[in-house]
């Protein structure tokens, strides 16, 4: 049995998600809680259950709103490559969202994120230099703009990692460690590049996993 505990702090209020997965045969199932489900009493407010087997699918149920998420995962080769194809369907607002992945090789990869009945449709290109550096651009159709991304990997755990998108002219800075022994956290900084007073926002967030 895993559990994991996360933690979040934004300069205007702070939360808090805990996570207990048990596996049974080949599938794991899943509760998680926020802060909302224990501060003023037992309540459903914030639980979620779910049900996953890894690679093949995944559900959902969010108790209060009572909403459904279903997703489907699939590989297949094309020319003797790998292409990972995702179904997420959300039951509650009727949204269904087609993802997909083709891999070169280690360096490049090829992604489109699609939500079915809208013009959104993303592609992203994904390049790997010497294993440590990614250039990721993204084009967004409905926007008709470009995302971009780069992220470097520092020793081991640390990654860092600066995105910048083109419509809302908003520019992310991001520091993260994912160790082991002493569980991870992310320190995020964005600005709006647009806005006349630029004043940046900050927040921090950590996790601990435990196994019992």
């Amino acid at each position: 049995m895993k559990a994991s505990l996360k933690g979040r702090y934004d300069l205007d209020k702070s939360s808090a998600a805990a996570t207990l997965a048990v596996n049974a045969g080949d599938v794991k199932l899943r509760a998680t809680m926020t802060d909302a489900t224990v501060v003023k009493g037992p309540s459903l407010n914030g639980l979620a259950l779910g049900i996953e087997k890894p690679g093949f699918f995944i559900v959902d149920y969010n108790v209060p709103k009572k909403d459904f998420r279903f997703q489907f995962m699939n590989r297949v080769r094309i020319a003797d490559k790998p292409l990972d194809l995702t179904y997420i369907h959300h039951r509650g607002d009727n949204r269904t969202i087609l993802e997909g992945t083709f891999v070169f090789d280690s360096a490049n990869k090829l992604s489109t994120n699609y939500m079915l009945g809208t013009p959104n449709c993303k592609l992203k290109y994904t390049y790997v230099h010497g294993g440590i550096t990614s250039f990721e651009p993204c084009y967004d159709l409905a926007k008709n703009s470009w995302d971009f991304a780069v992220s470097r990997k520092v020793y081991d755990d640390d990654v860092f990692k600066a995105t910048y998108q083109t419509s809302s002219k908003a520019l992310g800075m991001e520091w993260s460690r994912n160790s082991k022994l002493n569980g991870s956290f992310k320190i995020s900084a964005s600005l709006n590049l647009a806005e006349e007073l630029k004043m940046p926002k900050l927040s921090a967030e950590s996790q601990w996993n435990f196994e019992m």
